[in-house]
């Protein structure tokens, strides 16, 4: 068979290693043909593709970014895009599946093609791990340490000038990120999009932290919604594709601690940093897996469904099942953390 990989949506450690594993199942078990789509859907639509020998993925599993590229393009928008189009691409290039990468948005493209009859399968990727029918999406391990890492750092630097840290770290919807590497860096205040919390209580935690001697350290992800506002917070516009470009809730929680408890506090948004660079070994055992798993449900002909990651085991899954809501924490998970604040 002749594969057709992609890559969509925003970039994330852990891509490389899943288009090196599907290369090398397919060649060494089925003795398939691989090329790649150029950007995502584009490539999808303007028949942009790339040859990918088994020579091409050497070495891939431990380098960040994506070798294909990528884009926020919708596969049916535009006068080449939709099934019919995509239909005559493939033909064009003896194209026998398309492997599709991405994560919510990408994944609904996808779903869309399979449901027209294309043959399309699935990768799950967000570093957020916000898609409902995998345990975990390659990426989000990497965005945990690095985030771990920084905030690490930043403590010690809040532990000598006896000042409050903030980070700002990624989390549009959902506070997974956060809440894991604020756990992991022993944050004394966790502030995510699924709970709203009075700037009050986060001056108490802080607060309560320094009269001990302490530098508090408080996560805020992107996507945090403070007590009294509608909405997140963007002060610097929208994406091209219409997203609001999340942006200063670190800069906001910063100014409202110093403004209630009069202590000196600093913010850091570590921003694109979280998805650059190699992946952790956990990424890329699981990006692997998952790369070599979907050629597999390429040859038993499973169109429209996915790989995914429950408990242990790879599965396979309908794109419907990560597509109905997004994973959000859940309230004794947060219950959990929060018991550590203040402390």
């Amino acid at each position: 068979m002749k594969i057709g990989l992609l890559t969509s949506g925003g970039d994330c450690p852990g891509l490389n290693a899943v288009i090196r594993g599907a290369v090398l199942n397919g060649v060494k078990t089925y003795d398939d043909e691989f090329v790649g789509f150029r950007d995502g859907w584009r490539g999808v639509v303007e028949g942009d593709v790339m040859d990918l020998p088994r020579t091409k993925v050497r070495g891939l599993a431990r380098t960040g970014g994506t070798i294909l590229g990528t884009s926020r393009t919708n596969p049916f928008d535009g006068p080449h895009g939709g099934p019919e189009n995509i239909s005559i691409v493939l033909e064009r290039h003896h194209i026998d599946a398309i492997v599709a990468i991405g994560g919510e948005g990408t994944l609904a493209g996808a779903k869309r093609l399979a449901d027209a009859g294309l043959p399309v399968v699935g990768v799950p990727k967000t570093i957020d791990n916000d898609l409902q029918a995998t345990d975990y999406t390659f990426g989000f391990d990497t965005a945990v340490s690095i985030a771990t890492d920084a905030m690490d750092r930043l403590r010690t630097t809040g532990e000598s000038h006896h000042r409050c840290m903030v980070a700002e770290v990624m989390g549009r919807h959902v506070g997974w990120i956060a809440l894991h590497s604020g756990m992991s860096a022993g944050a004394h205040a966790v502030l995510i999009p699924e709970q709203r919390v009075p700037m009050s209580q986060v001056a108490e935690w802080v607060k309560e932290v320094h009269d001990r001697g302490r530098a508090p350290l408080v996560v805020v992800a992107e996507g945090f919604i403070p007590e009294g506002f509608d909405e997140v917070l963007h002060e610097k516009g929208t994406e091209k594709d219409g997203r609001p470009r999340l942006g200063g809730i670190g800069e906001y929680v910063t100014e409202e601690i110093e403004r209630l408890t009069g202590i000196e506090t600093r913010n850091t948004t570590l921003g694109h940093i979280q998805r650059g660079g190699a992946p952790t070994g956990f990424d890329r055992v699981l990006a692997t897996r998952f790369g070599m798993a979907v050629v597999d449900m390429i040859h038993d002909k499973e169109w429209g469904r996915m790989v995914a990651l429950k408990g242990t085991d790879v599965v396979r899954v309908d794109f419907s099942e990560a597509l109905n809501n997004l994973k959000q924490v859940p309230q004794h998970r947060w219950d959990e953390a929060k018991v550590l604040f203040g402390r």
